[in-house]
């Protein structure tokens, strides 16, 4: 289905208009980061912040609408952001890390695979990763699936 698909049947459903949406794919593993969020199992994401003040883009706003993408550009869900708070990277909670829902779930696991890929997305932007860089810690709950 496509993303203007899966959004035009939300708004249909909830008597919605003049509603913003951004629609968008988790960077690794599209379509098994989408499938844990519309199973319920994935319920946040985390960001490098630095990336949002290099590119001048808006940061995750509560109440926000997302349409999460596959590796296709198919819409899977759609999602409302719950919280958003900004902490050091050495500061996210085990907690966050759980709800991320991926690997084992632990803070451990969590610190691993978020330390590779913010390194790698950082360079790729001439930015260098430290453990208090500013992360974008962004909590969601699913609202409409088809």
């Amino acid at each position: 289905m496509t993303e203007k698909d899966l959004w035009e049947a939300f708004i249909t459903s909830n008597n919605l208009e003049d509603c913003e949406y951004e629609a968008w794919a988790f960077g690794v593993e599209a379509d098994l980061l989408a499938h844990l969020v519309a199973i319920g199992e994935k319920t946040a994401t985390a960001s490098a912040y630095p990336l949002y003040d290099l590119g001048n883009e808006p940061l995750p706003k509560t109440g926000a609408y997302s349409v999460i993408l596959d590796s296709n550009d198919n819409g899977v869900c759609i999602i409302q952001t719950q919280k958003v708070t900004i902490v050091p990277f050495s500061e996210v909670t085990a907690e966050h890390a759980y709800k991320e829902g991926e690997g084992d779930k632990s803070l451990d696991y969590w610190r691993e695979v978020h330390e590779k890929f913010f390194t790698e997305c950082l360079n790729e932007a001439g930015l260098k990763f430290t453990s208090d860089m500013k992360v974008v810690c962004e909590e969601f709950s699913v609202v409409f699936k088809m």
